[in-house]
């Protein structure tokens, strides 16, 4: 095993990259970049049945999008290649052998019917998941219970099999994780393993084996739902002659309502389930990884914003949780309006145009759509809030909000506003700016002697269909005073 640190990222090509799989990916980049090692992307791929198109694409735009930039994979090559297992089939059936010869796997032809028939017959309340492993792997059709000959017979001809991995009974396999401490299983409760299908492919389990040793991986940092299935590594470390890699299983990522978070309850809570959603609601990414990071880690003190490259400083297992990391959307939310308004304005005015073309506004300036971002932005929790909350910037009132219409339009509000109309129509040049409609404003508001809400409300409701928003005056110097005055017109007209 190298003494440079080696880590991978492994997900399978079998679905969208899921939130919780970028948080394995940036614990296992944070490790490796602390210590200065080696960050790779190794597509699991064995499982054909099961293989999404479009997937490893997914995978791959994702972590770009992260900034999580592997140092080997698929794309990048490297000296420890081929980096998709489907590619390395030859290495595995020759591992898979060597663990028959030396008496440590057996052949098995049993066909999936004799499987469950046998475990029909064997269920019982006592046992109602009945296993292949040392209880019944002397009844079924294997190597371990047919003679030499006919074992010798049923391969030279072609027979489909699988091999499998004899697990030793009445055995405790240990192992120390580097973030529960020691940690040991019966052997009793294990079932033998398939390592190699009827397909010539292998399991997850001989393949990530055989992978990361070639790879000279030297840590294995993986998400908690794979801790059941390290005391079968270990013994095929063992039995392959292999000192195994330093592991880490991080804490499951919790629903808000208990439980692991799955996407059936995400979907309830309006949590994105899959990263391309993320990049989809266009989430930052800086503030999506500061977020993930925090998920089961902390700096221990109170400091909550930090840059990827502060995180790598930083970042250590020894701070990682053992107990599962509740996910907050609203913690998420604040995070994502901290890296927001954080940007440069001129920066978001191609993204806010983008948006704002895809909902179907367009012939803004650059200048037009900055001041809309600066009007906006502290009111947004995401960049396309700029555009959906301030529609009004773009295309005049289509309705009022109902509430707001209720609490400010009254009998005589139409004559107020008219005349405040007129006030600003006699406006002109640089006359019509924000200190001036204020005083035109407040004028109006003393002739009468009613509140400033009297008026204030009316006409914001007037200029943008809403009860609130950013600050009126510099909206209404942004749409322009004919725009204005159209609009305040249509709302006397169309509410009196």
């Amino acid at each position: 095993m190298t003494d440079h640190v080696r880590v991978r990222f492994a997900p399978s090509p079998t679905g969208m990259l899921h939130i919780g799989g970028l948080r394995t990916a940036l614990f296992n980049y944070l490790f490796a970049k602390h210590h200065k090692g080696s960050f790779i992307l190794r597509i699991e791929d064995t499982d054909q049945a099961r293989y999404v198109a479009g997937a490893e694409a997914d995978i791959t735009t994702s972590l770009k999008w992260a900034g999580l930039d592997v140092d080997e994979g698929p794309e990048k090559g490297g000296s420890y290649g081929p980096y998709r297992q489907s590619e390395r089939s030859d290495i595995y059936a020759k591992y898979a052998a060597q663990l028959v010869d030396s008496g440590h796997a057996y052949y098995a032809f049993d066909t999936s019917e004799e499987i469950d028939d046998m475990r029909n017959r064997l269920q019982s309340p006592a046992n109602p998941t009945p296993k292949y492993d040392s209880v019944t792997r002397l009844e079924m059709k294997n190597s371990l219970t047919l003679p030499e000959e006919e074992v010798k017979k049923r391969l030279d001809s072609g027979e489909p099999f699988i091999i499998r991995l004899l697990v030793p009974d009445g055995e405790t396999i240990r192992f120390d994780d580097l973030i529960r401490g020691t940690v040991s299983f019966e052997s009793t409760g294990l079932d033998d393993q398939v390592l190699l299908k009827s397909d010539g492919l292998p399991t997850y389990h001989l393949a990530n084996v055989v992978d990361d040793h070639l790879m000279e991986i030297s840590h294995v940092i993986r998400g908690e739902e794979w801790l059941s299935s390290a005391p079968k590594h270990i013994l095929l470390y063992r039995y392959l002659g292999w000192e195994p890699p330093a592991m880490a299983h991080l804490p499951l990522i919790m629903s808000p309502k208990g439980g692991k978070l799955s996407k059936r309850n995400a979907e309830e809570l309006g949590i994105p389930i899959n990263v391309r959603d993320y990049i989809r609601d266009r989430y930052e990414p800086d503030a999506v990884v500061n977020f993930l990071a925090y998920l089961g880690w902390s700096t221990g003190d109170d400091r909550e914003i930090l840059t990827l490259s502060e995180l790598t400083g930083e970042f250590s297992l020894d701070r990682v949780s053992k107990s599962g990391a509740i996910f907050d959307l609203k913690k998420l939310q604040w995070y994502n309006e901290h890296y927001l308004r954080a940007r440069p304005v001129q920066d978001l005015v191609p993204e806010v145009r983008t948006i704002a073309e895809d909902a179907g506004y367009t012939g803004f300036s650059d200048d037009y759509l900055a001041v809309v971002i600066r009007l906006m932005i502290e009111r947004a929790g995401r960049l396309p809030d700029v555009v959906a909350q301030g529609h009004f910037f773009f295309r005049s009132p289509e309705s009022y909000d109902d509430q707001a219409m209720k609490k400010a339009w009254k009998e005589n509000t139409g004559e107020l506003v008219s005349e405040f109309r007129e006030a600003i129509n006699a406006l002109s040049g640089e006359g019509y700016n924000a200190v001036e409609i204020k005083a035109q404003l407040s004028s109006v508001i003393e002739k009468h002697g009613v509140g400033f809400g009297k008026l204030m409300l009316p006409v914001r409701l007037a200029v943008t269909g809403e009860g609130s928003g950013p600050d009126l005056f510099e909206t209404m110097v942004l749409l322009g005073r004919d725009e204005v005055i159209a609009r305040l017109d249509a709302a006397v007209g169309g509410l009196n």
